[in-house]
């Protein structure tokens, strides 16, 4: 028996790959003008950094926040704009170059508010208040239709018990037509699809526990459960959303086998999102039907 009727026969080759995503979801937005990405990252760049290890951290991410930023829609009926987790590196640029008014959420004592400000230059060029709660337990302290963007981004796979009551609170505060911008790393990319195939790594992309003599030891959550691309779309529509493009990207620094991808498609299983990181916008749509539960998240539903 060859290597690919050995193969096929382990794994199972379907006819056809359940993929429920609707062809508008899977599309990718147009690229953003160069210009306009080229000044986001001359913002980011200029601004003032703690310390070397926060530099390497901007430089490291600069482009999954340069491309985060592109997706950000201009300021509609409220002006306003939500950043959940906000690290104070995608936060300021939603205020100096977007013109929104910012509002930064992060995890804390709920009813707890802090001052928060960045500088480029020594000068102050940014300032916030950031609101403490628990995004997956506590109402969010907003009015309803509060926000034309809310940001959710690098959060969700970190999310412990419930993942749902953050969508739909950032469902709630968004004004009708408002934007939720969502990223997570990709579980089903083809770095993971590699790893699982070779057996010595986990296939989540980040799946270690939090240095236990570093800083955030107490409180740094690990990367709970990274999510599929289908699984992201699945459930910004649970929560009320319409998903207006879902798209992957490769993340520089994973080059899994290019033995991988030619062993997939030679398999007929879908070869598109495979990149170690997804991107999606979704729209608040009044009406929409709401699922709690779905049960490709929740036990027993």
């Amino acid at each position: 028996m060859d290597i690919m009727r050995r193969i096929r026969r382990l794994l199972g080759k379907p006819t056809r790959l359940p993929y429920h995503l609707h062809p508008a979801e899977l599309a990718t937005p147009r690229a953003a003008p160069r210009e306009r990405a080229r000044e986001i990252e001359t913002f980011l760049r200029s601004l003032d950094q703690a310390d070397d290890g926060a530099r390497g951290y901007l430089e490291t991410h600069m482009a999954r926040l340069v491309r985060t930023l592109t997706m950000v829609p201009p300021p509609g009926r409220t002006r306003r704009a939500l950043e959940l987790g906000a690290y104070m590196q995608m936060t300021p640029a939603l205020g100096c170059v977007f013109g929104y008014d910012v509002r930064g959420a992060y995890y804390g004592p709920l009813g707890r508010v802090d001052q928060k400000s960045v500088s480029a230059g020594g000068k102050e060029v940014f300032r916030c208040e950031t609101d403490l709660f628990d995004a997956e337990r506590d109402a969010f302290p907003y009015k309803d239709g509060s926000f034309d963007v809310v940001l959710c981004c690098e959060l969700i796979e970190h999310l412990l018990h419930d993942p749902m009551h953050m969508l739909l609170e950032i469902n709630r505060v968004l004004a009708d037509g408002g934007a939720m911008l969502l990223t997570t790393p990709n579980i089903a990319s083809y770095t993971a699809v590699a790893r699982i195939l070779n057996r010595k790594e986990h296939p989540q992309l980040f799946s270690r526990y939090a240095d236990p003599k570093g800083e955030f030891q107490d409180t740094e959550i690990p990367h709970v459960r990274e999510y599929t691309p289908d699984e992201v779309s699945d459930a910004a529509v649970a929560a009320g959303f319409e998903v207006e493009y879902l798209f992957t990207e490769k993340v520089a620094g994973y080059e899994s086998d290019l033995y991988f991808r030619d062993l997939l498609r030679q398999m007929d299983y879908p070869a598109e999102l495979r990149g170690e990181q997804t991107y999606m916008r979704a729209r608040k749509r009044d009406g929409a039907r709401v699922t709690r539960y779905p049960s490709f998240l929740y036990e027993g539903c």
